[in-house]
């Protein structure tokens, strides 16, 4: 069964982070439904909403690596609806 998702992160030091997330972000290209990115440039971060529809783990595969990046936090908050 598929959930819908949305992927909040937080780039602390986009310059140095938005390559290694872009890259995550591309190869799950399949689940990802849109996507919005905010930057802050005044405060060195930038914001980005993903919008999914997939399996549970493949949600949390992406949510996962994206978190292990070196100052990107993440926070997902997911549908109880099945699709």
């Amino acid at each position: 069964m598929k959930k819908v998702a949305v992927i909040s992160a937080i780039l602390e030091d986009p310059e140095d982070t938005q390559h290694d997330f872009n890259d995550i972000v591309a190869s799950f290209k399949g689940i990802i439904k849109g996507r919005m990115g905010i930057p802050i440039p005044e405060q060195g971060i930038s914001l980005v909403s993903i919008a999914v529809l997939g399996e549970t783990d493949e949600i949390n595969s992406l949510t996962g690596k994206l978190g292990k990046i070196d100052k990107v936090s993440v926070k997902t908050a997911m549908s109880k609806k099945d699709f």
